[in-house]
């Protein structure tokens, strides 16, 4: 079994910070340095999309509405993380981290945490 776990949402008004976690566990634990971490969001109403994801090399990249905003970092830990500044109330969205390893062609591995939600108003 693999375990994402998503915290620190909550209510920010226009302006503020927040930083998010996701925490792994499960077989994804051992291998989780061959993984490329992704932070995605959904607003309602609209499609998933992705937000920040860093490669196991340490790349990161960024949707352009967060470029300059928000930092995607991973540490030894097996945790994830996403420091959002200067939030928007568009920024509003349910964020949900993934992992994603392709190790061949014929083999993928592709998961999901709950989410969190992140609310921007004042």
């Amino acid at each position: 079994q693999v375990q994402l776990v998503e915290s620190g949402g909550g209510l920010v008004q226009p302006g503020g910070s927040l930083r998010l976690s996701c925490a792994t566990s499960g077989s994804i634990f051992s291998y989780f340095s061959y993984y490329t971490m992704g932070w995605y969001r959904q607003a309602p109403g609209k499609q998933r999309e992705l937000v920040a994801a860093i490669t196991r090399g340490g790349t990161s990249n960024y949707a352009d509405s967060v470029k300059g905003r928000f930092t995607i970092s991973r540490d030894n830990a097996r945790k994830v993380y996403l420091q959002m500044n200067s939030l928007k109330p568009e920024d509003t969205a349910v964020y949900y981290c993934n992992a994603y390893w392709a190790p061949s062609k014929d083999s993928r591995y592709d998961y999901w945490g709950q989410g969190t939600q992140v609310t921007v108003s004042s």
